[in-house]
């Protein structure tokens, strides 16, 4: 049986609020164009305070009959919106590359982890469990139930648009609370109003998602300040998201947060590693989407008996690399998402090379496309090396032994993913149980998000864990219940 043609979605640049499309009420548009060429791609009107405010009363009034419906049926509406995934594959993976850069290379990648993602997630409502407690008073039976939040407010990045805020959305959903969605204003169409339309395709009750696209300085500290939210979801920079935990749970409504943020990934090669399969790593660990990932490979940590000749052969994958146009089959290197974090990315080039750095090989920019830039010898006090680097940017560091290589792979504030390369499976397990990460990955690239393993960093690299039963903590409450029979002996 074939898939029948579907005709594409009218994307108007309206917002998404209890089930309806309507113009946002702020003064404020959003000009959203595609990074490579700049073609237009949506002007609309952002969304105001008011706007918020009824998303959230949505929301709120949608939540309580999407909880009552039996697990089944919640079940079965995440199998539906799976095949819209499925269906649109092509819709969706052209807008992945039309709006946020990405080639079609990571477009096919982040369509295929959201698929993965919605398929895993129809199985949470079936795997809520409670527990009876042994009670401490005679005749008392004890109880704890998992109960949904609420409503979950959603902000997520511009990076991986569409994974990263169906990473929050759809296991709220599964888990019975409903969501307000606020993408970033670069991909308000992948990050958000095509969600909606997937949402609304696959007949998801009004208010169950609403989608609000608007200015962080003019609906961001609102958004989560608003009394409604049980839970802040954010995936973004660690500035950012230290301010949301502070509103989160310093403000008068107090809220609990699940923090993504930034990293600084390390990855390892120990004296007995394969340096071909590790220089092929590093090299597809930090220039997958131009380096735009929270887990890119930022810095690489090489043993100084195999350093030349594993920077050698980083060398000479990176001069193969295509860059250009993200739409085209080849392409590895596409645009970064904007001017200003094309400049940041030139800024750092340029204060490495007055800090004296030995560049392996570069380029310059044309238009957003920047091409890849390796630095050698690069000293761990350098800012290539200590800050997290959102670009196509790779630093070589040099270890004199294991026990530095650790040292090495510790000395960052953030700890979200990691990786070493070893021959031996016990010192790879033991190296990795050593690195202070939420995720490491032993002879494999640092970027990978699995719908059945926890995700999430320490540090100043996040809060909580994403996927599988590790959702259910981050977007369930426990519930302590007791039952009495009979007389009771009260103290007075």
């Amino acid at each position: 049986m074939t898939t029948p043609i579907l005709a594409a979605y009218a994307i108007n640049g309206d917002q998404y609020i209890n089930g309806t499309w309507r113009a946002g009420r702020s003064a404020r548009r959003l000009d959203d164009r595609n990074p490579f060429n700049g073609e237009p791609l949506l002007e609309m009107p952002l969304a105001s305070v008011a706007d918020l405010d009824d998303a959230y009363q949505a929301a709120q009034r949608a939540q309580t009959d999407w909880a009552a419906l039996h697990p089944t049926q919640r079940s079965a509406q995440l199998e539906k919106l799976a095949q819209v995934i499925q269906n649109r594959s092509e819709e969706i993976i052209d807008w992945l590359i039309r709006e946020s850069g990405s080639t079609r290379i990571k477009a096919g990648m982040e369509w295929q982890f959201t698929l993965n993602l919605v398929r895993e997630c129809a199985t949470l409502p079936m795997q809520v469990e409670g527990r009876i407690l042994t009670s401490y008073k005679p005749g008392e039976q004890s109880f704890v139930f998992r109960e949904p939040l609420g409503v979950v407010g959603v902000i997520s990045p511009w990076n991986f648009p569409l994974y990263l805020s169906m990473r929050s959305v759809v296991p709220a959903l599964a888990l019975g609370n409903t969501v307000v969605l606020k993408p970033a204003s670069d991909t308000a169409v992948t990050g958000g109003l095509l969600i909606a339309h997937l949402f609304e395709e696959a007949g998801f009750p009004a208010g169950s998602l609403n989608v609000v696209v608007g200015a962080g300085s003019e609906i961001g500290d609102a958004f989560v300040e608003h009394p409604i939210p049980s839970l802040i979801s954010f995936t973004g920079s660690t500035d950012v998201g230290r301010n949301v935990g502070r509103i989160a749970t310093g403000g008068k409504h107090i809220k609990r947060v699940a923090l993504e943020l930034g990293g600084n990934a390390p990855l390892v090669v120990l004296e007995d590693a394969d340096i071909e399969i590790a220089a092929h790593a590093a090299v597809v660990g930090r220039f997958l989407h131009q380096g735009q990932i929270c887990m890119s490979v930022n810095r690489v940590i090489v043993d100084r008996s195999l350093y030349a000749d594993f920077a050698a052969l980083v060398v000479e994958r990176v001069r193969n690399l295509k860059t250009g146009d993200p739409a085209k089959a080849d392409t590895v290197i596409g645009p970064v998402v904007n001017q200003s974090q094309l400049d940041g990315l030139l800024g750092k080039i340029a204060a490495a090379e007055r800090a004296g750095l030995k560049q392996l090989c570069g380029g310059q920019a044309r238009g957003l496309v920047l091409p890849a830039h390796v630095f050698g010898e690069v000293s761990p006090d350098q800012a290539l090396a200590r800050d997290e680097t959102f670009g196509p940017l790779l630093p070589l560091l040099i270890a004199d032994n294991q026990a530095h290589a650790l040292e090495l792979a510790n000395a960052s504030e953030y700890g979200l993913s990691s990786a070493v390369f070893t021959r031996d499976m016990a010192r790879g397990l033991s190296f990795a149980r050593g690195i202070v990460a939420g995720m490491t990955h032993i002879n494999d690239i640092t970027v990978d998000d699995q719908p059945n393993a926890p995700f999430g960093g320490e540090k100043n690299s996040g809060l909580g864990r994403f996927n599988g039963h590790y959702a259910l903590d981050e977007f369930t409450r426990a519930h302590w219940v007791t039952w009495q029979a009979g007389s009771h002996h009260y103290p007075f």
